[in-house]
């Protein structure tokens, strides 16, 4: 018989590889191993190649601040994001722990040994790994599936289509006509990229975004990099990017009017007082109900302004031969179309997930402050924020996970659970307006009424609460194998 593992980690991305290094600096002599369903390390960052593919969060918080992010660009594209997740699996070791083309398909847990059975399959066939605990690392979306609407008309188009997920390699878009369907941070990188050398690009959007700009590179950054020492320098500004990004949240929920009116000045200056603005940059929903869009030194606002792409704002009524035709009956003509639709979202459910051969069903589930999900023991979902950097919120979940480790090792505890709440009153999951979520939400846990089954999404409270706060509330439940003999033979006294 083989041993359990002491841990299985889902995913080797940005979080699972994080979530590793945390682990094996606690307890480097641990069994564990890394299931990867790719043959990569990177996870998003490895999987998309398309055009231009970047970070849309600042790179000191995207990165992780047990080694910091090393480049002097504050948004990084998606190849040196890759290496850097690969070059930090190297340092820690980690990356001899990765078993590569191994995806988990079910996963179950047995009350009676405290451990997890995981069914993973590799070119077709399947073996079980035993594990007392699953971090989750797995993301948010399917990797094998974007979303892709299904148009009308779409097989008539005579030219490319194409899902920025599944780039095709090498693919020569010089001097054609570009369609880039999507309002998203995807669309937002794509068109200033591709119009460096297409004929022409235009973004096709049913619903406009907010679009702002950033510098390339810090000027504080640059000036404490000269004068601070090295880590110094990286605290510093960690802290201060993380500060500006929580005050820019609060800001636009507090004061939505005035945040939606700044945005506007702005984008008006970027594109010209003649542009616009109203029909192609003027959401429906107030600032940072969904993620505000950054480009980088007004580089997407300078390929509309040098009429290198244009916005079209209207719903797209058909794919017809020779391109798009829109609802009001305009026709516009291309040799590629790409669909920038968005992902395919699949939280907790990116496998079947049982306890003592009994199908989870998330949805009549609760979050526990956004790591567990009640009822399911021994393990833990790593997800990052939607309001902030997701590594922030992803190094956070698995500091906590090594604070429950060590709290088990110490008092002999082989299992820990969260309760849902007693009222059983039931909030959604998130506020987040993002169609990715929307199309999902009625699969998610809830949130209930108070804490700790809510999730608030702010760092100060999460490192209060899950770093520097007491691991037992109202709702986390520690057990060993003594206590469920007790409990059943009080049981069993009872039933006397």
């Amino acid at each position: 018989m083989t041993e359990p593992l002491d841990l299985v980690i889902i995913g080797a991305g940005l979080s699972g590889i994080g979530a590793a290094c945390r682990y094996v600096t606690e307890f480097p002599d641990s069994r564990y191993t890394i299931l990867e369903a790719r043959d990569a390390i990177g996870g998003t960052w490895d999987l998309f190649r398309y055009p231009g593919i970047r970070s849309d969060s600042d790179m000191l918080t995207l990165g992780y601040d047990f080694r910091p992010w090393p480049g002097a660009k504050t948004l990084a594209e998606g190849p040196a994001i890759r290496n850097y997740v690969r070059e930090t699996a190297r340092e820690y070791g980690v990356d001899a722990h990765i078993q590569f083309d191994s995806r988990v398909v079910a996963m179950d847990f047995s009350s009676q040994d405290d451990l997890w059975t995981l069914t993973v399959e590799t070119d077709g066939k399947t073996r079980s790994i035993e594990a007392r605990f699953v971090l989750s690392c797995a993301g948010y979306y399917r990797y094998d599936k974007g979303h892709d609407p299904d148009f009308k008309g779409r097989d008539d188009f005579q030219g490319d289509i194409i899902h920025p997920q599944f780039w095709p390699e090498e693919f020569d878009y010089a001097g054609k006509r570009i369609a880039v369907i999507g309002s998203g941070a995807t669309a937002v990188t794509l068109v200033p990229e591709l119009a460096k050398t297409a004929a022409h690009v235009v973004q096709v959007q049913r619903t406009p975004s907010y679009v702002a700009s950033i510098p390339s590179e810090d000027p504080v950054v640059k000036l404490t990099s000269k004068i601070m020492p090295k880590r110094m320098s990286f605290a510093l500004n960690r802290w201060k990017n993380r500060k500006l990004a929580g005050s820019v949240y609060r800001r636009a929920k507090a004061k939505p009017a005035k945040v939606r009116a700044n945005i506007r000045k702005r984008t008006l200056k970027a594109l010209g007082r003649d542009y616009p603005v109203d029909i192609h940059f003027n959401p429906p929903y107030d600032p940072w109900d969904q993620r505000l869009c950054l480009t980088k030194d007004d580089e997407y606002f300078d390929a509309i302004r040098k009429g290198r792409a244009s916005v079209v704002t209207a719903r797209i009524d058909r794919f017809t031969p020779d391109g798009l035709r829109m609802s009001d009956g305009s026709p516009y003509e291309f040799d590629v179309i790409v669909t920038a639709t968005g992902l395919e979202a699949n939280f907790g459910s990116n496998f079947a997930v049982s306890v003592d051969g009994e199908l989870q069903d998330y949805s009549t589930k609760f979050t526990y402050r956004g790591v567990m999900t009640t009822d399911v023991p021994n393990l833990v979902d790593v997800l990052g924020y939607t309001n902030a950097s997701w590594t922030l919120r992803a190094d956070l979940t698995s500091r906590w996970f090594v604070r429950v480790r060590k709290h088990m090792k110490a008092h002999g505890f082989t299992r820990v659970v969260a309760d849902p709440p007693k009222d059983g009153v039931r909030n959604p999951a998130t506020d987040f307006q993002a169609g990715y979520i929307a199309r999902v939400l009625d699969r998610l846990p809830s949130q209930g009424e108070r804490l700790p089954w809510r999730n608030v999404q702010n760092y100060k409270h999460d490192c209060d609460t899950l770093i520097k706060g007491p691991l037992q509330d109202d709702a986390l439940r520690f057990s060993g194998p003594e206590d469920r003999s007790e409990s059943r033979s009080i049981t069993a006294e009872a039933a006397e």
